[in-house]
């Protein structure tokens, strides 16, 4: 799941795809530009109890998209094959749209400086 959050950070959509179960793998990932991701929160995880075979993590994402503090909270599904753990699917839970970041107000990044001085720079 972190690997999988890591790729997203740094637009590594063939590991995204490499780590994404065959049977519901799209044949491309187009990853949006300008998104900046914050942190991931993990809010719980879950294994079957025959096997160790599925497992769920439900988690929270927190991004910049279009000027706007967004999350992206979800349960995703998980099944370990030949010893790797694939990315099945996911239920998205609907999330309110987030506040304009305004570029005189703290950066969502948590650094302490202003979002036009830190990651707005980036935009």
């Amino acid at each position: 799941m972190r690997s999988r959050y890591c790729a997203f950070v740094v637009g590594d959509s063939e590991y995204l795809l490499q780590t994404w179960h065959e049977s519901t793998r799209p044949e491309q990932l187009q990853l949006e530009q300008g998104v900046r991701w914050f942190g991931l929160q993990i809010l719980q995880t879950q294994a079957s109890d025959s096997d160790e075979t599925d497992a769920w993590v439900e988690f929270i994402a927190k991004f910049n998209g279009h000027d706007r503090l967004q999350c992206l909270h979800e349960r995703s599904h998980f099944v370990r094959e030949g010893g790797r753990w694939y990315y099945v699917d996911g239920q998205v839970y609907q999330q309110p749209k987030g506040d304009k970041i305004g570029r005189n107000g703290p950066c969502p990044c948590g650094s302490g400086k202003k979002y036009k001085r830190c990651c707005g720079l980036l935009n």
